[in-house]
């Protein structure tokens, strides 16, 4: 995009901007105009987050329908690890993909697609006639679960305003959460009915819905603006905001950016410049303890953890229903907290739980107590403690901050290699969980895990700042002079920037 493009003077002379804010009378404002451009952001940010759901159900539901699948393609456990990752050696493809897809083409588009990719890989998956097809369906299906987790926090992040971007961009967490948990009710309660086929066939439904309902939500404005002009970003924006001051504050800010980018190096190349660093060693390390912090590996190995230190296949499956309960509990209440505590404080303030469950876990694994007993009650408590510090800290977080720490000029880009270290990380978590307790022992494993944790914590506190209340113009400006960093007494970026 050239100068060219751009609205000549200062953006409050837009007449765009005039326009509306002449035609929109402070009486109008209060009863009408507010509650359209909220439920248009609502509905938006609820439809695009669907996709978390079908991310969440798809990688879930292999926790119930492993059991089954092993049984009746008889495999070992390193063919257990194989299936269960092979959807992940696919998302780290699709993060990939959907990082240029959506420069190239938007963040819409990218969903669009991706949503249509998760009906084809379904279908293939539930159809597969021996495990090894099954393998390449499921490697197929992840370039959308990969897909996903790039575009959708990166888009509904763009579009809402910096006091409710954490809670509309934890949308797609939430949907996470009530995925893996309708995974592991259908886990339960229907493997006899429907076979591991139709367990995994559910999700089609869903996927179809999200795919056609995307081509009636709004773009993202920031994308419109940088790469067609600010003039088709406008009348989206107002769409979306209920204050003309807002629409002419970020306009000013979003011109700014777009103006300056060609000082700017773009794309891959801008992530290799020192002033972007510290944004990339705070996203892409919250990436990385967010995957191997292990919540995932329990999410998909519990049941067959538990089965066997000696638990039948019901209780292990229901202690797998617990652990869905307790995930989409505290990702809602993270993001209904997320704005008003702060992305940092969650960590630090939750993450020794995870911490203390895990070294509780492993010390009970280790004794290995007879079901029924004191000690199987304590298996399952440690295992739903260390499921609610976790999910109710770092994994808030983790996919959250890749969407707002870096500048639009390489977002796409930056929120690629965010999703892909994710997607990574869980890779050689899932691929190593059963090698790793045949190895170290599965209390050996969880104590590995609670170091991780311990990191992750660490981590956290010395270098990563606070984004609550920022813009995302604030987080590039702080990145540009060199504030952007944890600093006491002033560790929001928000107030960096006043």
């Amino acid at each position: 995009m050239t100068n060219s493009d751009l609205p000549a003077g200062p953006p409050p002379e837009n007449p765009t901007v005039q326009s509306a804010e002449k035609t929109t009378s402070p009486q109008s404002n209060e009863q009408s105009l507010p509650l359209n451009a909220k439920w248009t952001l609502i509905i938006a940010a609820f439809i695009a987050g669907s996709c978390g759901g079908l991310y969440g159900y798809d990688t879930g539901i292999i926790s119930g329908a492993l059991l089954l699948i092993t049984k009746d393609f008889h495999l070992n456990h390193v063919l257990q690890e194989l299936v269960t990752s092979a959807i992940l050696l696919g998302a780290v493809l699709g993060a990939f993909i959907a990082g240029y897809f959506s420069e190239k083409h938007g963040r819409r588009a990218t969903i669009i697609l991706v949503s249509g990719v998760f009906v084809l890989g379904a279908t293939w998956c539930a159809l597969s006639p021996d495990v090894y097809t099954l393998i390449i369906a499921r490697i197929f299906l992840g370039l959308a679960v990969g897909g996903s987790s790039q575009v959708v926090p990166m888009y509904i992040s763009e579009l809402a305003p910096a006091a409710k971007r954490g809670t509309l961009a934890l949308f797609f967490n939430v949907s996470i959460g009530v995925g893996i948990l309708l995974a592991n009710i259908v886990g339960l309660t229907s493997q006899e009915a429907l076979g591991w086929r139709g367990m995994i066939a559910i999700s089609v439904a869903p996927a179809v819905f999200v795919f056609l309902v995307m081509f009636f939500m709004p773009k993202s404005f920031r994308w419109v603006a940088e790469n067609i002009s600010i003039k088709k970003a406008v009348p989206i924006l107002k769409s979306l905001r209920d204050n003309p001051k807002e629409v002419k504050k970020e306009l000013a800010q979003i011109r700014e950016n777009i103006e300056n980018a060609e000082e700017k190096n773009q794309g891959w190349r801008g992530l290799a410049q020192p002033w972007v660093r510290p944004a990339l060693i705070a996203a892409l390390g919250v990436a990385f303890f967010t995957q191997c912090g292990g919540l995932e590996m329990m999410i998909y190995y519990a049941p067959t953890f538990l089965r066997d230190a000696g638990f039948g296949d019901s209780s292990a499956l229901m202690a797998g229903l617990g652990i869905g309960i307790v995930y989409l509990t505290m990702t809602a209440l993270g993001c209904l907290f997320v704005d008003k505590i702060g992305r940092r404080r969650l960590v630090l303030i939750m993450g020794p739980g995870s911490v203390l469950s895990l070294i509780g876990l492993g010390i009970m694994f280790l004794i290995h107590p007879a079901q029924g007993s004191t000690g199987s009650y304590l298996v399952i408590i440690f295992m739903l403690l260390f499921m609610l510090f976790n999910a109710g800290s770092i994994q808030v977080i983790g996919w959250l901050l890749g969407a707002e720490l870096f500048p639009l000029s390489m977002r796409g880009q930056a929120t690629s290699l965010h999703a892909m270290v994710l997607w990574g990380s869980d890779l050689l978590v899932t691929a190593t969980a059963l090698s790793l307790v045949h190895l170290i022992t599965l209390g050996g494993t969880m104590w590995f895990y609670a170091g991780v944790n311990l990191l992750s914590i660490i981590f956290v506190y010395f270098f990563v700042p606070e984004t609550a209340g920022a813009t995302l113009e604030d987080i590039e400006t702080a990145l540009l002079k060199g504030t952007f960093r944890p600093k006491k007494g002033r560790t929001r970026i928000a107030d960096q920037s006043s």
